[in-house]
C-alpha cells in the first residue's frame, strides 16, 4: 500500500479541533466520525465504502495514519446512538453533548460557505453519513 495513492481524510478544518481528533485516532480513542449527507452531495463525491483505505491527514497536510473503514451508515441525525458519539472520541458522555458539538461545527461559517449556504441548519431528520474505522498504521 502507498501511502500517497490512498484518498486522503481529513477530520475537520484545520487547526485545533482536527489536530485533537487526529491525536484521538492515533491513540485509538477516536474510532467513528460523522458527515452531513450533503456535503457528499455539494462536492459531488461519492459515499465511502467498508474496506477503503484512507491516509489520516493533520493540520500541516502531512499523512499521519492509515485507516480502513468497517462501517457507513447513512442515517437521521435523530438516530445516532450512543455507541456511535462514543466511538468519536470526543469526550461525550451522551447523544445529547455529542450532537450539540456537532451542531456548534455544522453551524459555523466555515461549514456553510464550504456548503454554499449561509442560513444551513440541522435538525432531526437531516441525513448524516455515520463511519466506523480501525487504525490500521501510525505513518
Amino acid at each position: 500500500m502507498d501511502l500517497d495513492d490512498l484518498p486522503l481524510a481529513e477530520f475537520a478544518f484545520p487547526g485545533p479541533l482536527r489536530d485533537t481528533l487526529v491525536a484521538a485516532i492515533l491513540t485509538g480513542a477516536k474510532t467513528s466520525t460523522t458527515g452531513l449527507l450533503v456535503g457528499y452531495e455539494c462536492a459531488n463525491e461519492p459515499l465511502p465504502e467498508v474496506g477503503q483505505l484512507s491516509a489520516v491527514v493533520d493540520s500541516a497536510g502531512r499523512r499521519v495514519a492509515v485507516i480502513e473503514l468497517t462501517d457507513v451508515r447513512v442515517v437521521r441525525l435523530a438516530d445516532v446512538d450512543l455507541a456511535h458519539a462514543l466511538g468519536e472520541g470526543e469526550g461525550d458522555e451522551s447523544v445529547a453533548q455529542w450532537r450539540a458539538g456537532h451542531e456548534t461545527f455544522w453551524h459555523s461559517a466555515e461549514v456553510r460557505e464550504e456548503l454554499g449556504n449561509p442560513d444551513f441548519t440541522v435538525d432531526d431528520d437531516t441525513l448524516v453519513v455515520t463511519e466506523r474505522f480501525r487504525l490500521v498504521r501510525v505513518v
